[in-house]
């Protein structure tokens, strides 16, 4: 006679440029296990792999065994949900289009999914965090070199045709301007990603001979240093968010005129300016969105963990896979 084995974990993995996590987490969104390591390590595709699925297997290991997970969820740059690929991802060290969801698979033997990282960060916020219980909305995440979103509309992620829609960070701000990843110029995520902050700093450094609290630091300038700079007062550090909430408010009020959304919610290590960046985007966004959901739109900041939202959210696309296991 056959048992019936309930799988009542999933595995959340969140692979950053810098770093991959990987979680176990029951049910209820309780993350169990986690263990971390450096994605740069690997710039061999199937090497990075065989790491994962060691990993997965290690932290299966030390709960109830390879039999208690029930499937894999995957966030990344790039990454297609529908296909189960990274496509020319711009921020990863793999190039072209790599089939990572079933490379994976056949080393597990179980179910895994990959969604595209804002879009995990959608789930996440969704099913933990500030858009429970919405029908409609955007997540805009502003992280270290990039900038994606992801909208839900009608309770449903907005995918379109080829599983690109919400590139938001690659819609062009400045015609001939700043070199991106994605070999276009002049894209959001060149402005307002913390690396487009901190050009925008030492760029006005250069362009002044103003003083500023900034020029003692400038060698190894930080985005604290600039919010601490702003704070104090400092001109071309108000100057640097000024700039970048102009460009950002003016994107997202555009973003929010076509979708109307009931809220933008704002995720990433961008948010950690607070209301250095805050203030000058609220402004810029309320001068340029339609008047008629002028003062509508809630705009919030996630008030989940980034260490966590994403190994989150990619436990929810896990949890919606239809079962498949060899530990049977």
């Amino acid at each position: 006679m056959s048992r019936t084995i309930m799988r009542k974990k999933v595995v959340g993995i969140e692979v950053d440029v810098k770093q991959t996590a990987v979680a176990v987490v029951d049910v209820r969104g309780n993350i169990i296990a986690k263990n971390c390591f450096a994605t740069s390590d690997y710039p061999n595709i199937n090497d990075f792999v065989s790491k994962l699925a060691d990993c997965v297997f290690d932290l299966a290991g030390t709960l109830a065994g390879n039999e208690s997970i029930r499937s894999v969820g995957i966030s990344m740059p790039s990454a297609n949900f529908i296909t189960g690929c990274i496509e020319n991802a711009s921020n990863l060290p793999w190039r072209g289009v790599v089939p990572v969801a079933a490379m994976l698979r056949d080393r597990l033997g179980m179910a895994v999914a990959v969604g595209n990282d804002a879009y995990v960060t959608a789930l996440g916020e969704k099913e933990f965090g500030d858009a429970h219980g919405m029908r409609d909305f955007i997540v805009l995440t502003l992280r270290h070199v990039g900038v994606g979103s992801s909208v839900f509309s009608n309770g449903k992620p907005h995918f379109g045709s080829r599983c690109f829609a919400g590139e938001v960070g690659h819609t062009c701000v400045e015609e001939g301007g700043r070199q991106c990843g994605c070999g276009r110029q002049g894209c959001l995520e060149t402005y307002t990603s913390v690396k487009g902050v901190l050009r925008t700093a030492h760029e006005l450094l250069e362009s002044s001979n103003d003083p500023s609290l900034l020029r003692a630091m400038e060698g190894r300038l930080t985005l604290n240093d600039i919010c601490e700079c702003c704070r104090e007062g400092d001109p071309i550090a108000k100057e640097v968010f000024r700039k970048t909430g102009l460009r950002l408010g003016i994107a997202i009020a555009n973003y929010a005129t076509v979708f109307d959304p009931e809220a933008i919610i704002l995720a990433g290590e961008l948010t950690a300016a607070g209301r250095c960046l805050l203030d000058p985007f609220f402004e810029s966004f309320e001068e340029h969105v339609f008047k008629n959901i002028k003062d509508k739109v809630k705009i919030s900041i996630s008030k989940l963990s980034d260490d966590e939202r994403n190994v989150l959210g990619a436990s929810a696309l896990a949890w919606s896979l239809k079962e498949f296991s060899l530990f049977k």
